[in-house]
């Protein structure tokens, strides 16, 4: 089986996940010591949760946006922003992270398929704006002035996830899929490196031990993100 960086791509379709900001000291969700062992999401992360008590769910997401003020890109981050701007075919970049470390790297595209932490969703107009501080049930819309709209634009359990159109068109034509630090567990991205591969595309696997897909890729690379995603780019640049 071929390498990914014994060939020339086109098009490359990334999908990352919570491992590629876990060395930035991002909290992971379903590691044995991540966010869902200390939470149960039916309380924070399903639309139920938020009408049955949304002040908590408001104090969570508050707090996780605070935390992004005390994190920064990492090697892996940066290696990806190098390669979107050096790499001369076509780069997507699609996360289920809603950090935006990728964009403080430097990516300027980044397709966020389960929203972003740093922006707020008006339930009332359908708008969204920028959340760079804490907002809760009694902040307004900045688009239509309504009081008590406002949820993090987060995609919750039951919700469907972004952008999803999009997605399925760069996997259709995309000759690589790369997943880098995700578990192989949430649908549908779980399911991504399947579909790149029925549309002929060689799949590599990015991470920190082998996900519960890991027999669907037809190659490996395993260890830190940091490492792994540095090396491999600084490979792919250097055999186009």
């Amino acid at each position: 089986m071929s390498h990914s960086t014994c060939r020339r791509f086109d098009h490359i379709v990334i999908l990352s996940g919570a491992g590629l900001s876990a060395e930035s000291g991002v909290a992971t969700f379903r590691d044995p010591e991540g966010i869902w062992q200390q939470y149960d999401p039916m309380d924070l992360a399903t639309p139920e949760g938020f009408a049955r008590n949304p002040s908590l769910v408001y104090e969570f997401y508050n707090a996780r946006r605070k935390q992004l003020d005390d994190v920064a890109p990492n090697a892996a981050h940066r290696a990806l922003a190098r390669l979107c701007r050096e790499y001369q075919g076509r780069v997507f970049l699609v996360t289920q992270n809603v950090d935006d470390l990728l964009e403080q790297a430097g990516c300027s595209e980044v397709c966020h398929m389960h929203g972003e932490l740093r922006v707020a969703l008006c339930t009332h107009c359908g708008e969204r704006s920028i959340a760079a501080t804490a907002f809760d049930g009694d902040s307004h819309c900045v688009h239509c002035g309504e009081v008590g709209g406002l949820r993090p634009d987060i995609v919750w359990f039951g919700e469907t996830p972004y952008h999803m159109a999009a997605i399925e068109r760069e996997l259709s034509t995309a000759d690589l899929f790369v997943a880098i630090g995700t578990s192989g567990t949430v649908y549908p991205a779980a399911g991504f490196v399947q579909e790149a591969r029925w549309c002929g595309a060689h799949t590599l696997e990015i991470n920190l031990e082998s996900s519960e897909r890991a027999d669907v890729f037809d190659e490996h690379r395993l260890g830190p993100a940091t490492e792994q995603v540095k090396q491999w780019v600084e490979e792919m640049l250097a055999g186009q």
